[in-house]
């Protein structure tokens, strides 16, 4: 049977597929608060979906990262956070004992949003000091108005934000038991911080524009949820939400690779 889980193979047959220069998935997750009805553990999404997109695409999933940078989630207990330069080393060492050994064609599967700019850190250092491109993908910035209309029945976006969807949704498919409907709330959402209109994440709003500033999930929602709409949540918006991820993320690996091996005929 072929595997597609480096966590399920033994170093022979890895070592058997080296040869064929196989696409290796590296799924990035995090451990945070998601409001009150769903796990924190939110790596257990991006481990079941890489297992599927590496599948379809004939790759590879290394085993999935479980912690990420999520600083802003620091005040609520239960999260796991690295600092900013321990996820770029900890990445970094993730791809480098690939590329130690010739496996140069490496994707990231980014399950946290909040990881991408210290990604993009990392692949512009792995690829000046190789010369190696690995692509990210963020996996729950894929959907398109049309899949989101699909999946909701709403227009483009709306319900979209942490603590809401599509995470839960997507957890009440692949996860359901892990659900905790009973524990819903409504959002709790919008304080100001210092007197200012907070923007997400992001900082504040000043004039109509967004001023920058660190804020932490507790200067915006008394309950975790940040944005959109948890009530929206169902096993069947969730299962259109995965097609959707791991259909467009395999169609890209396996874009990918063939672009990895024109480029290598190219440079030959």
């Amino acid at each position: 049977m072929r595997k597609f889980l480096l966590k399920d193979m033994t170093f022979r047959e890895f070592e058997a597929r080296i040869p064929d220069k196989p696409v290796i998935l590296l799924p990035l997750g995090s451990q945070e608060e998601h409001g009150p009805t769903a796990p924190m553990g939110d790596f257990m999404l991006t481990d079941a979906l890489a297992g599927r997109i590496a599948e379809r695409a004939d790759a590879i999933a290394a085993a999935t990262l479980p912690f990420g940078y999520a600083d802003y989630f620091r005040p609520i207990a239960g999260g796991i956070q690295l600092r900013a330069p321990t996820f770029c080393a900890v990445l970094r060492d993730f791809a480098d004992n690939f590329l130690d050994h010739g496996l140069d064609r490496l994707v990231i599967l980014n399950g946290h949003s909040g990881n991408a700019p210290l990604i993009d850190q990392v692949t512009r250092g792995i690829r000046r000091d190789t010369g190696v491109v690995v692509p990210s993908i963020n996996l729950w910035r894929l959907h398109t108005p049309q899949v989101w209309t699909e999946a909701y029945g709403v227009p483009s976006g709306k319900g979209f934000g942490h603590g809401a969807e599509p995470v839960g949704s997507v957890y009440a498919h692949l996860f359901p038991d892990a659900i905790r409907p009973d524990l819903g709330e409504a959002p709790a959402n919008g304080k100001p911080f210092m007197g200012f209109e907070t923007a997400g994440f992001a900082g504040v709003r000043f004039h109509g524009i967004e001023i920058a500033m660190p804020l932490d999930v507790t200067d915006l929602t008394d309950n975790g949820i940040v944005s959109g709409d948890p009530t929206m949540c169902s096993p069947e918006a969730g299962r259109r939400i995965a097609e959707h991820i791991v259909a467009t993320s395999a169609d890209f690996v396996i874009a990918f690779r063939d672009a990895c091996a024109m480029r290598a005929r190219e440079q030959s």
